[in-house]
């Protein structure tokens, strides 16, 4: 094992740009486990030209453009300064409206105006998007729960960094959207797995996730790191711990 060598690879991997909220430099290096629902044939199966359509935390509006939304319909937010400009820029020639969002319990939007609003991974008030939902509108969110690498945070930067809430589970939103008012249609939780087979592609993953990761570098965690890549070289792979949840709802 060359310490020297690994660790500038490492350190590439570190600093590799990323932009929007695109993997794709390391699709082939590591696996996600199937979940027990499809959010794309979920959200697939309530869109359509007529409806109204807004998507919360577009990122990079791949998700967005991968539904061929209806333009002059469809509407985007994104409170991530660095993809607010670039998500204009991609998503304005499509029809696609584009918002910054800096509050999540004030969306810049009219009453009752979507007939569907769609999450997947971004923060919310659901109350304020209760408001915006036109009557028998649709609410689809699939979200990261605060078990979500809590584990391999902890081995590699110490006792509970992870800076995201315990609590963001499945019985929460639950009974938000009770409090809420809204019909719930369907909901689940799954903590899958994730395999890494290298561990320059856990390095990328855990810099852009700096919130589950606070202060990681390869610098800092680099015995951790090593610790990771012996336990790579016996078995292909190290595997993560994640945590999913799903809610579709309906405004009565």
């Amino acid at each position: 094992m060359n310490l020297e060598k690994l660790k500038e690879t490492w350190r590439y991997e570190e600093q590799y740009s990323f932009k929007g909220w695109d993997f794709s430099h390391i699709n082939n290096r590591m696996e996600e486990e199937t979940l027990p629902w499809n959010y794309k044939k979920i959200v697939e199966s309530y869109v359509n030209e007529e409806k109204i359509l807004l998507d919360m935390g577009t990122g990079g509006g791949e998700f967005l453009l991968s539904l061929n939304p209806t333009e002059g319909k469809t509407y985007a937010t994104e409170s991530y300064l660095p993809n607010i400009e670039l998500c204009k820029e991609i998503l304005t020639p499509h029809g696609i409206e584009v918002r910054p969002v800096y509050d999540d319990g004030n969306l810049p939007f009219e009453d009752d105006y979507f007939d569907i609003v769609i999450n997947r991974h971004e923060s919310f008030c659901l109350s304020e998007v209760n408001r915006i939902l036109k009557p028998d509108g649709i609410f689809i969110t699939q979200q990261v729960g605060g078990m979500n690498n809590r584990e391999i945070s902890k081995f590699l930067l110490g006792e509970y960094p992870n800076t995201t809430d315990i609590e963001l589970n499945l019985d929460k939103i639950l009974m938000e959207a009770k409090n809420t008012g809204m019909k719930i249609i369907d909901a689940g939780e799954y903590f899958p797995k994730t395999y890494f087979h290298d561990i320059g592609a856990f390095v990328f993953y855990a810099r852009i996730i700096e919130w589950e990761f606070p202060g990681f570098s390869v610098e800092r965690c680099f015995d951790k790191l090593i610790e990771l890549q012996a336990k790579l070289e016996k078995r292909g792979y190290i595997e993560i711990l994640e945590h999913r949840y799903f809610l579709i709802a309906e405004k009565q």
